[in-house]
């Protein structure tokens, strides 16, 4: 060993020591703030599964490969990042002598050729996505972008270094080349015998290098390690567990998208004949009231923006960025940590834990952290301020959209819980909506006895569930499909053509109430366990194996989360039967639709349970020039601005989400948008309205399209004809 080498060795261990204590020193506080969460006993279960989800997302890419080149960089980024790792391991061997390798596979040609083209294809790929954030820049001209609010020096100080690192890698190897020290043949490393060309015969150059290459890896180090809500960086490690503990492993997109999580208290679900406010937990009002798995979210998050770019509130000009939100609970938790760890913290009846000779021992800066309400304005200093928190349709284009699995809809309900059922701080005129649920079973407040008014004038008869009649399907109408004027029209199409294809069906009549689910995605957890237990007795009583709804909504209840109440049932959405009873032939379009139709995707029933094709097949088949697609549809589909029981709330902040949407169906100058939601059809409806194109473009549900398509006279229901 000479004297460079010496030198080189010292150093490079020297920095590497203190990189690896404060590295350990920063895993620990992760952990720590972690373990302040709640119980989740259930993400632990199923670990075969969950490895084998964790592993095809992350060496499949299956997110982010929706992003086209963005995909395909960041994953030669990643593979580079752990693969090359060995390099930087084998940087340590080279400080001590030029010729150093790792053992066993360092000479292997095979490690040098993978090691050198996944290089190559990193240097691409880092270089591409440097590219990408510098031209989304919040501060280039033109506005927000994806990165807003993101910390863009992290962002900038990791990918200088990903790109120093392998560019020192491509130097060490041209040094050992000009120095004859080098193991593969040109042909499995070219780049580095082309570096070598031009480098001069300098014999401690690779020791030198390697040096340089370590200084830069252990202050990357370094730098996260102080920093431990860089998640920019954090997320390379964290990303693997965030994704194996998620909610439902075997769902195709977001676990948390679907079924909501239910209300739990000490890892288990809230019963509410038993639950106790000041014993049990009601919602989140708390940051350590989120379970671990939250508080794993938050600290996972990458500050990329991809839920940010497609969310409807932020697009439209309200507060809510599900990044931006993720971000303040990450930040707020490691502040408050502290204080948390020292002993302090709330109770469930807002009383202090600690004594006052522990708080006179604490970080006072960590206390008033702990002190801030979790929901508040600014002037209350809040950490998530309540236009924020009111503001999500629950639409889900965040959960779907983030590459590392944080469940952004079931933080907000959480939150929502506590504030409705607990504070009883709400938009008001939401109260109106839960009130006519409580009283009336349906959010409009409709007499219950008028819930078949939609059935008079059809010229055949309707089985009522219930007697001694057999039936296949169950036809759940749902409040909108029973009581809204434009949703009835919907339900006596529906109705027409199932009758039309044989199908044997039944409905509740007065029997049937409110799913809950506006209820339940506004916070209100009581009403709609009340509704949902009577509903499922009532589905239980009638022995109903097969239901199809025509409200994503209640399709998305009924199938998704009834289940927990012990109903067993098989749902299906309008759209798919119709679909089914169209390629069997028990449908037969004639007379096809002209004019141009476009198709807006519900939020519940697409991007939340996977159903595109059905409604397209339906259309295409009754449409004369094809479908006109939205640039926004399917999985990315804009929200029309109901879900989340935003129906019920009015839209006071930025730009009408309805109105967005509108403008982009417009623009596909389809003189025909077709909906598969009574939500929808009203929103879209309002939004045509509104727009003045009224007398130009309609707006109907998929089976009116179908309806028109098979019949030349008008069907009782004010369902025109072709």
């Amino acid at each position: 060993m000479g004297s460079v080498q010496i030198v080189t060795t010292i150093v490079a261990f020297a920095i590497t020591a203190v990189a690896v204590v404060l590295a350990v020193r920063a895993v620990c506080r992760i952990v720590q703030v972690i373990r302040l969460g709640q119980p989740a006993p259930e993400r632990l279960a199923d670990p075969l599964s969950r490895t084998v989800v964790m592993l095809r997302e992350t060496a499949g890419h299956t997110r982010m490969f929706k992003w086209g080149l963005i995909g395909a960089a960041h994953w030669f980024v990643m593979v580079g990042f752990i693969v090359l790792s060995l390099l930087v391991l084998e940087a340590y061997f080279e400080v001590v002598t030029p010729t150093g390798e790792l053992p066993i596979i360092g000479h292997w040609v095979v490690f040098g050729f993978a090691t050198e083209w996944i290089a190559v294809f990193g240097i691409v790929g880092i270089v591409y996505l440097m590219a990408v954030r510098l031209a989304n820049r919040p501060s280039r001209p033109g506005g927000r972008s994806r990165f807003t609010g993101s910390s863009m020096w992290q962002g900038y100080f990791v990918e200088w270094i990903v790109l120093l690192v392998l560019i020192l890698g491509f130097l060490i190897r041209g040094f050992k080349v000009a120095t004859d020290h080098f193991a593969y043949p040109v042909w499995a490393a070219p780049v580095s015998h082309a570096i070598g060309a031009v480098l001069p015969d300098w014999e401690a150059g690779a020791s030198v290098v390697a040096m340089v290459k370590i200084i830069v890896s252990m202050t990357w180090l370094i730098v996260i390690s102080l920093n431990v809500t860089m998640g920019v960086a954090w997320h390379r490690f964290l990303a693997f567990f965030n994704i194996y503990f998620k909610r439902e492993p075997a769902k195709p997109a977001g676990s948390g998208l679907g079924a909501l999580k239910p209300m739990m208290s000490e890892g288990k679900p809230l019963d509410f004949e038993e639950a106790d406010p000041e014993k049990d937990q009601f919602g989140v009002n708390q940051v350590e009231q989120f379970t671990w798995k939250g508080l794993l979210d938050f600290s996972t998050c990458t500050e990329c923006g991809r839920c940010q770019s497609q969310c409807p509130a932020w697009n439209t000009g309200k507060p809510l960025s599900p990044k931006l939100m993720i971000l303040s609970l990450r930040d707020h938790a490691y502040a408050k940590a502290p204080y948390l760890l020292a002993g302090g913290g709330k109770d469930l009846t807002g009383e202090e834990k600690a004594t006052a000779a522990q708080l006179a021992h604490m970080d006072v800066l960590a206390v008033a952290e702990g002190n801030r309400p979790l929901i508040g304005t600014e002037a209350e200093m809040g950490i998530i301020d309540p236009d924020v928190l009111w503001s999500c349709t629950t639409c889900g284009a965040c959960v779907e959209q983030c590459p590392v699995d944080i469940e952004h809809v079931d933080h907000i309900v959480d939150m929502r819980r506590y504030q409705v059922l607990i504070e009883s701080n709400f938009p008001s005129e939401a109260g109106v909506m839960l009130r006519n649920l409580e009283n009336k079973g349906n959010p409009w407040g409709s007499p219950q006895n008028t819930r078949e008014d939609w059935t008079k004038g059809l010229d055949f008869e309707i089985k009522r569930a219930g007697g001694d009649e057999d039936f296949e399907y169950l036809f759940w109408v749902g409040c909108a499909g029973a009581f809204e004027d434009k949703a009835k029209k919907t339900t006596r199409a529906v109705a027409t053509l199932l009758n039309e294809a044989g199908v044997d069906f039944a409905i509740l009549g007065e029997g049937e109430t409110c799913t809950g689910d506006p209820a339940r995605r506004i916070g209100n957890e009581f009403i709609y366990q009340m509704l949902a237990q009577q509903n499922v007795e009532t589905l239980k009583e009638a022995n109903v194996k097969k239901i199809v709804a025509t409200c994503p909504h209640c399709f998305n209840t009924l199938g998704n989360e009834y289940s927990d109440l012990g109903l067993e049932v098989e749902v299906v959405h309008h759209t798919e039967l119709l679909s089914h009873l169209v390629a069997t032939g028990k449908l037969t379009p004639v007379n096809q639709i002209d004019g141009g139709v476009t198709y807006h995707d519900p939020c519940y029933l697409g991007r939340h349970n996977r159903v595109f094709s059905p409604p397209r097949e339906v259309l295409g088949s009754a449409v004369k020039d094809g479908l006109t697609e939205m640039p926004r549809n399917q999985e990315r589909s804009f929200c029309c601005g109901a879900g989340g029981a935003r129906m019920w709330m009015e839209e006071k902040i930025g730009k009408r989400i309805n109105i967005e949407r509108t403008e982009e169906a417009l623009a596909t100058d389809a003189k025909t948008i077709a909906v598969g939601c009574p939500f929808c059809f009203t929103m879209l409806g309002d939004g045509v309205n509104a727009k003045g194109k009224h007398e130009d473009v309609e707006v109907v549900d998929v089976a009116t399209v179908l309806l028109r398509s098979i019949t030349t006279t008008p069907e009782a229901g004010n369902v025109p004809s072709a």
